[in-house]
């Protein structure tokens, strides 16, 4: 799926494309105007990953003509934010492409192995079972990057015996996520507890005080535990593709 200059050139040097098609692809403006969405082509050469879509406000009928682009194009799709009943006039309008939809995080995205690029493991750990949502939504952005990715759940501060059975699991991930509401005190436990990156995700989840998930923004950015990185609120995207980028940049050096 990564069109890179090295996979162009692999392509024509096996046969698999002519000289004119890779001579076209070679002086392509690596963009896809689509009138409503000029589609960044060349973000997976910049950036390790390709465009991703925002689905929420954009139709059915929109995500699918960029998901097509993408596709033209070898590139992996993925959407998120994208409600039930968008994703299946999405899957209707797109029957060629192997699109798979998964309604926990709100995702549509191209069913494909993705080679795993990063140096180790990608935990992501969420506090509560209504935290799942956005831990979903980091697992599959994570995972879609190129990485091994594992998800452990249920395991906020209420019961803290919870997440130190499983030590080991969190000592062994080199970037960890976690989604949090309420206070939002789970990350700071867990960045004492590794050696590792950790990425704090607050989530809208909370009795009337937690300001829909600004308490736990604000106990996150004021972490005691030195070296937490936020994400905004329900930001699960943001926080995988944060965490893909850690992971692979450690796997450069």
């Amino acid at each position: 799926m990564d069109l890179t200059l090295e996979t162009i050139l692999t392509e024509f040097q096996a046969g698999q494309k002519s000289l004119e098609e890779t001579i076209s692809r070679l002086r392509s403006h690596r963009e896809s105007d689509l009138g409503y969405a000029r589609v960044d082509l060349d973000r997976q050469k910049r950036r390790g990953v390709p465009e991703v879509i925002f689905g929420l406000g954009k139709t059915a009928t929109q995500i699918a003509g960029i998901l097509n682009a993408l596709s033209a194009h070898d590139q992996l799709g993925l959407a998120t934010r994208v409600e039930a009943e968008v994703a299946e006039s999405v899957l209707a309008l797109c029957p060629d492409l192997p699109l798979v939809y998964c309604p926990d995080g709100r995702c549509l995205y191209t069913d494909v192995e993705v080679p795993d690029q990063g140096q180790g493991l990608i935990l992501v750990v969420a506090a509560g079972t209504s935290d799942l949502p956005v831990a979903s939504e980091a697992a599959l952005t994570a995972r879609l990057s190129g990485n091994r990715v594992e998800t452990l759940t249920d395991v906020g501060v209420a019961g803290l015996h919870r997440l130190l059975q499983h030590l080991e699991l969190l000592r062994s991930a080199h970037v960890v996520i976690v989604c949090a509401g309420m206070e939002g005190a789970l990350p700071s436990v867990v960045a004492g507890l590794v050696s590792r990156p950790v990425i704090a995700v607050p989530t809208s989840i909370g009795y009337g005080a937690s300001f829909e998930g600004l308490t736990a923004l604000l106990s996150m950015i004021n972490s005691c535990a030195a070296g937490v990185t936020v994400v905004n609120i329900d930001n699960g995207f943001g926080a995988g593709y944060a965490a893909a980028h850690m992971n692979r940049r450690l796997s450069d050096d």
